[in-house]
């Protein structure tokens, strides 16, 4: 083999970089108790501006954009702009026009009211 050859050469000058945006689901914690479904999604990052949530026909879309601003050229880069996207079945007992929504230091809380005819009720027992 010939010393002078290279298998491959790169020459950064010519090539223009272009970032992709990931996609990746968000860590969540889900919980229910008699009143309430809770769903909390960690979103580092994610402004309010760029968080999404949909629920429609017991379908629950979450989706959040955390884009960076580069202080220069990377020469090494793990933690950069990135799509969290994550959905769920939800039961048609939600009360949809209740949900509220709320993003804390890249927490998304999502607090789902069920709705009456749902929650748990003590039926009183009548003697004769």
């Amino acid at each position: 083999m010939d010393k002078n050859t290279e298998i491959a050469k790169r020459d950064d000058r010519n090539i223009e970089k272009t970032r992709e945006l990931y996609e990746v689901a968000p860590a969540v914690d889900i919980y229910e108790n008699e009143d309430e479904i809770l769903l909390v999604a960690d979103m580092p990052g994610v402004v309010k501006e760029e968080v999404s949530v949909n629920i429609d026909n017991g379908r629950l879309a979450l989706s959040g954009i955390r884009k960076l601003e580069a202080g220069g050229v990377a020469s090494w880069e793990e933690f950069g702009n990135v799509e969290f996207v994550r959905n769920f079945s939800v039961p048609q007992t939600i009360d949809v026009e209740n949900v509220k929504a709320e993003l804390k230091s890249g927490v998304l809380t999502l607090h789902m009211p069920k709705s009456e005819a749902a929650k748990p009720r003590q039926i009183e027992i009548k003697t004769a």
